[in-house]
């Protein structure tokens, strides 16, 4: 008689199909081309999406050379800089998958190592079942998920820079024009100024996530993040264990019980991850500083404010869910609590030294603040040797 803990999915119709509906366990690598197709469905509500306006993509490229020059101003020349590129939902979607592909897979490697409850308790043939099959799906739902999160992110995302991710150096950042149009017309805006503003914005992100040292240390700090998840077979076994029977036959059934992310992913915070949060926390909340101070100059310096800046914050505001479940699922923490430390460190570094102190910020991997001195910027400028 075969030993269940070698094939645990013998005998069971349902584990047996999706074994060779899998063809077995992919060794950590995300279906892409299933994520890829799930995610330009999803932008584009399942319909053909056109190509970008040609009048549209003229539009942008003047109002990035706009941009680009006020940009360039006040941050200086050094600071790297980009063409920006009008492109639709679907092509966001894609470029985004393709991009953080590195920060995924890590994330899916995390995910199929075996998990404690099996290599502690060998002989239970159902721990050893539901550990398993946790290893075999978890690369698929992953892939689901990824592309689940993409296009809903697609749907919302104004530009390359939606989540402050780094992006290789050989891409064009983005701004998505179906998305501006939308949100000037949902606020009565005129097309140009929101384009300009989300140009700015680019570009006011490019010159801190675009500088090698700084995007190393951030993608550094989310794969050692997301390389941290260990899986958890009981939340799998939990989620199988609650199905009736009665409703295998029913996909939108088993959609509503393995809809919940912390199943699909299987994953648990360990605390090897409790580590790498507070470095992750204070860098992510110096760049939100920075860039809301050096944008708040740039606002107002070439669009003013009124109706703009009040649809902006809202907008910043209603985060979507999917917003942050990708947030939580890379250690992404862009809560209002973000933004006010970041602007706190910020605020005192200008109010004790100037701006000139502050344009030290991302000189290189030395410059970097702590999380202790984000809390407390007097003691970054006294190791800079400010003051």
């Amino acid at each position: 008689m075969p030993d269940p803990s070698e094939n645990p999915f013998a005998g069971i119709p349902l584990f047996g199909d999706l074994a060779r509906l899998l063809g077995g366990p992919s060794a950590g690598a995300a279906p892409w081309d299933t994520a890829r197709q799930l995610a330009v469905s999803i932008a584009t509500d399942g319909t053909t999406e056109g190509n970008v306006d040609p009048t549209r993509r003229i539009a942008v490229t003047e109002l990035a050379r706009l941009a680009a020059f006020h940009v360039g101003a006040l941050v200086g020349d050094d600071a790297p800089t980009a063409e920006i590129a009008a492109v639709n939902r679907s092509t966001w979607a894609t470029d985004m998958l393709a991009d953080q592909r590195t920060v995924l897979e890590r994330l899916a490697g995390a995910l199929t190592q075996p998990p404690p409850a099996v290599a502690d308790t060998p002989s239970d043939p159902f721990v050893a079942m539901f550990g398993n099959l946790s290893r075999m799906l978890a690369p698929m739902l992953l892939g689901m998920t990824a592309g689940s999160m993409v296009g809903h992110l697609a749907g919302r995302a104004l530009g390359t820079y939606h989540l402050p991710l780094p992006r290789p150096a050989r891409r064009p950042l983005q701004l998505v024009v179906p998305n501006v149009e939308s949100f000037a017309t949902d606020w009565e805006l005129r097309f140009d100024d929101v384009a300009l503003w989300v140009c700015l914005s680019e570009l006011t992100h490019h010159a801190v996530l675009g500088r090698p040292h700084v995007a190393a240390r951030l993608a550094g700090l989310l794969e050692r993040y997301v390389g941290a998840f260990r899986p958890d077979a009981g939340a799998l076994e939990d989620a199988f264990g609650a199905i009736d029977p009665s409703t295998l036959g029913d996909t939108d059934a088993l959609r509503s019980i393995l809809g919940d992310p912390a199943v699909l992913l299987g994953a648990t915070r360990s605390p090897e991850q409790d580590t790498v949060v507070p470095q992750l926390d204070a860098l992510v909340a110096a760049i939100a500083g920075w860039v809301d101070h050096t944008m708040d100059t740039l606002t107002a310096r070439v669009l003013g404010g009124g109706r703009l800046g009040e649809a902006l914050r809202r907008r910043r505001v209603e985060v979507s869910e999917a917003d942050r479940f990708v947030e939580r699922l890379l250690g992404l923490e862009l809560t209002e609590e973000t933004y006010r430390r970041g602007g706190a460190f910020v605020a005192g570094v200008v109010e004790r030294a100037g701006e000139e102190a502050l344009g030290r910020l991302w000189i290189d991997e030395t410059t970097l603040p702590t999380p202790a001195e984000v809390d407390a910027p007097g003691l970054w400028l006294a190791r800079l040797e400010f003051g």
